[in-house]
């Protein structure tokens, strides 16, 4: 297992590369030849990495500071799709941005965009607690840069506040997780091991449960502003809906949810630690149903059509902590609904971002007849928006309804009803505004130009799979789910 093992270098070295040759390039179309090529050849050396763990087990490399299970393959294969979806998209939504993509930008965001890829990459590969953290804060940096892309008065307000309240919410992050840390010194004899999560797990009924308490409060309290977990989700808004529609597409589709497995990591170690009393769920479905409120009370009043995607991303945050507060079924809920909303969700941005171009404005009230005006687009919209609120046939209804009996087998009454209430007056929201946008009759210079193969290809294949998990899972996915959610699951 020595080569499959080395492999893990290899896929984290890919990415660092294209973002060093990016630099080197001298025109704006090299740079997204190489994006192209560079992030397609990553992603399906994950999806290769991910076959292996899946087949042969978990892998480790570097003297165990890297480390793949099924919960981090599973993340991996949502980290490829995603990107190589908005890497495809990004070629085109540029050449139809009003903003010229000199050579210098290009570059820039070539670098950006696979240190974006590495960083996230980093994250799932980390077996120390504390590389871990340094991907996440390495996600803040790179990423920060990505939203002020198009520079205005709005963008660099959404940059730097998005800057300021996450590495807010890292630093307490590294509070936590020297805290777990500290928790651990005295349970292994090589103070070193106390960092490594396997060997944590392994140890973790002997953790000292009071500073490790206190470090999952400051993880949850960290993490979760990454992750945009009311009330700690005021950045979201502003920096979804200022970002150039890719950038906004791996925001939401793959970056909360790479915050989000940070958390899933402690889970089983806190709840070994304190007896499995289920003390770090319920911190987990407080803030969930919290996230959820907040959300579907915004969700009602919104009138830009990015700021309503990104209120979308809080409440389908909160519906998967949620999920994953309720344990049992609601685990393995919780990670097929983080799959559901990267697709509903890459689709959404993806087609908003290109109204929005059409159109000049994101403002829902001025984007009418989108279904006559941009078909491809107007559709695809539609389509997203109803995926994402569990219309049937979707993957997210099966999800949600699955959340929803997990709370009923866990008597979860209270928990139940306020995930009803507010999955319920969000249906309501976003319908609404679907409706209104997608009907009605355009204004006559908001008429697009025919939508190319590459385009359909970027809408329709994460809508049909969205619609496809809605009918049927296939028995491998729900094999990968069952490996990655036993992981997260707390220790008997």
């Amino acid at each position: 297992m020595e080569q499959p093992a080395n492999f893990l270098v290899v896929v984290l070295a890919m990415p660092m590369a294209g973002a060093g040759l990016c630099l080197l390039l001298r025109s704006a179309r090299a740079v997204f030849a190489v994006l192209t090529a560079g992030v397609l050849a990553t992603a399906l050396a994950m999806a290769g990495l991910a076959a292996v763990v899946f087949g042969s087990g978990p892998l480790h490399a570097v003297g165990g500071w890297l480390f793949v299970d099924a919960l981090s393959a599973y993340h991996l294969l949502l980290l490829a799709l995603v990107f190589a979806l908005s890497t495809v998209f990004a070629g085109r939504y540029f050449r139809c941005s009003s903003h010229a993509m000199d050579r210098r930008t290009a570059r820039r965001f070539g670098a950006l965009w696979f240190g974006s890829l590495a960083a996230m990459t980093l994250v799932f590969l980390s077996n120390h607690l504390g590389l871990m953290w340094v991907g996440i804060e390495s996600t803040t940096l790179v990423t920060t840069f990505l939203i002020g892309l198009h520079r205005s008065r709005e963008s660099l307000e959404a940059t730097w506040k998005y800057l300021v309240i996450c590495s807010v919410g890292i630093a307490i992050a590294f509070m936590g997780t020297l805290l777990v840390g500290a928790s651990a010194t005295r349970a292994l004899p090589v103070p070193s091991d106390a960092m490594l999560w396997t060997r944590l797990r392994e140890v973790a009924p002997l953790l000292d449960p009071s500073p490790l308490k206190l470090g999952f409060i400051f993880l949850l309290v960290g993490y979760g502003t990454k992750v945009g977990l009311a009330p700690m989700h005021t950045w979201l808004p502003d920096a979804h809906s200022q970002a150039p529609a890719p950038v906004s597409a791996i925001f939401s589709g793959v970056m909360l949810n790479t915050a989000l497995y940070c958390i899933m990591r402690y889970i089983p170690v806190v709840e070994a630690a304190t007896g499995g009393t289920g003390w770090s769920l319920r911190l987990l479905a407080l803030f969930g149903a919290i996230s959820m409120v907040v959300a579907a009370a915004f969700i009602l009043f919104q009138r830009d059509a990015k700021r309503l995607l990104a209120y979308c991303s809080v409440e389908h945050m909160g519906i998967i902590a949620i999920g994953l507060g309720l344990g049992g079924l609601g685990t393995f809920a919780a990670l097929f609904h983080a799959a559901n909303h990267s697709l509903g969700k890459t689709a959404g941005f993806f087609c908003a971002g290109r109204l929005g171009q059409i159109y000049e404005t994101h403002e829902m009230k001025s984007l009418r007849g989108t279904l006559r005006a941009a078909p491809l687009w107007g559709t695809g919209l539609l389509l997203a928006l109803l995926g994402l609120i569990g219309v049937v046939p979707s993957g997210t209804f099966m999800s949600e309804l699955q959340i929803a009996k997990a709370a009923v087998d866990a008597r979860a009454i209270a928990v139940l009803v306020v995930f009803l209430a507010a999955a319920g007056t969000a249906f309501i929201g976003i319908f609404g505004h679907a409706m209104a946008m997608a009907w009605g009759t355009p204004p006559r210079e908001a008429m697009a130009e025919k939508a190319g193969l590459l385009d359909g290809v970027a809408v329709v294949l994460p809508l049909a799979l969205l619609a496809l998990l809605g009918v049927w899972m296939p028995q491998t996915l729900r094999d990968i789910l069952e490996q990655a959610a036993r992981i997260v699951r707390p220790l008997p």
